[in-house]
């Protein structure tokens, strides 16, 4: 199929190379000169994204691989004095989900589709595929069949329901993996409290076998081995926002998820500089007193 890609970042340069070695016909657009730069001698880019929809045969697929919030709305504005009925939008970046809807209508109003697809796979989606959750109608779902099915690890695609869904469940997966994450940092703080026990050999067994390997635990693994001390390795921890997302879903719906909003409140404590802790202790010592 033809489909433009905007925002060549660390996922949508490498899916749109893995698009154009699958036999698409991809243009990619990015505002930054490096990005652009760094795939147009493997595949065609454009100079703007005005450039990018002339570049496309009609009806026109456009896919957005951009930070969520401005950058995402931003582009979609754009795209609204650009596109005509039939042409549809895909944002595939890490977008609330409850802003898909308001795209949908919004590019609904001059009859241009719209779908939103949760992306997987990180840096190394490009070469073994992606995890893709789709959310649209069906009909536009199967206009894009043909790059999802390329861009899809094996059984990796599914469409989940109405536009929205795609968001949704893709924040829901980084809510887990945020205390997949965690429950693995706290079982390697836990071995290497043991002098005696070698946790990296520990951990490497944990990945060959074990019922708690994963691809997270295998880069954890990887990264270990480079340095197991995890000297001049920041304790600070960010959150993309998508756990928050997934933790408002679930106080709105009173859907019990204490594991996945610990992960969440571990990262906000990383950054705190340890004034929970020291708010925590200080509460400590007052029990029984005249402020308890």
């Amino acid at each position: 199929m033809n489909l433009g890609l905007i925002g060549l970042g660390t996922m949508g340069g490498p899916m749109l190379r893995r698009l154009h070695q699958a036999g698409h016909v991809a243009v990619g657009f990015d505002v930054d000169d490096e990005a652009r730069t760094a795939v147009c001698d493997e595949v065609p880019t454009a100079a703007s994204i005005t450039e990018l929809i002339e570049a496309l045969p009609r009806p026109r697929t456009v896919w957005l691989m951009l930070p969520a919030g401005t950058a995402t709305d931003s582009t979609i504005e754009t795209l609204c004095g650009l596109l005509a009925e039939r042409d549809l939008v895909v944002d595939g970046g890490n977008s609330d989900f409850r802003d898909a809807p308001g795209h949908a209508a919004r590019l609904g109003g001059l009859g241009v589709s719209f779908c939103d697809v949760g992306v997987s796979g990180g840096r190394w989606g490009w070469k073994t595929g992606y995890g893709l959750m789709v959310g649209g109608s069906a009909a536009d779902v199967e206009r894009i069949e043909p790059a999802l099915r390329s861009l899809a690890a094996p059984g990796g695609c599914a469409h989940v329901g109405p536009v929205g869904s795609g968001h949704l469940v893709k924040a829901i997966h980084n809510g887990i993996q945020y205390a997949i994450m965690q429950s693995y940092a706290e079982g390697y703080a836990l071995l290497s409290a043991h002098q005696a026990v070698d946790a990296l050999a520990a951990m490497r067994v944990y990945q060959n076998g074990c019922s708690i390997r994963s691809f997270l635990l295998e880069q954890m693994v990887a990264a270990l081995q480079q340095n197991p001390a995890l000297h001049d390795v920041p304790s600070v921890v960010a959150d993309s926002g998508m756990g928050r997302w997934t933790a408002e879903e679930a106080l709105r719906l009173a859907v019990p998820t204490p594991t996945l909003n610990s992960a969440l409140q571990a990262r906000f404590t990383s950054r705190d500089g340890g004034t929970a802790f020291r708010v925590l202790n200080l509460s400590r010592t007052q029990v029984g007193g005249q402020h308890s």
